[in-house]
């Protein structure tokens, strides 16, 4: 129920982690404390290094994240490229 509530009001900890390969962004949370985010960053990196991402970059942020998995495409010719909102399992 705190962690609910903290998440609400833009207070809980989140793990942001970011991959060149593929090239997304991804928010695990909510966390109430920056320690217990801490600890869990390595399962998730972990996951995703066996998915096969590269240049994974973690960092812990305080916030709300509104999409918890992006995906940003890369430009084609003739065609913008961009960030392609997709959401994760994760709540």
């Amino acid at each position: 129920m705190w962690t609910s509530l903290l998440r609400v009001l833009g207070l809980a900890w989140w793990v942001e982690i970011k991959t060149d390969n593929p090239r997304c962004t991804y928010y695990f949370g909510p966390f109430s404390s920056s320690e217990e985010a801490d600890a869990e960053k390595p399962g998730y990196i972990e996951d995703l290094e066996q998915e096969g991402a590269t240049n994974i970059r973690v960092s812990l942020m305080r916030g709300k994240p509104t999409v918890l998995t992006i995906y940003e495409e890369k430009s084609d010719a003739g065609r913008e490229g961009g960030a392609t909102p997709a959401f994760s399992g994760q709540a």
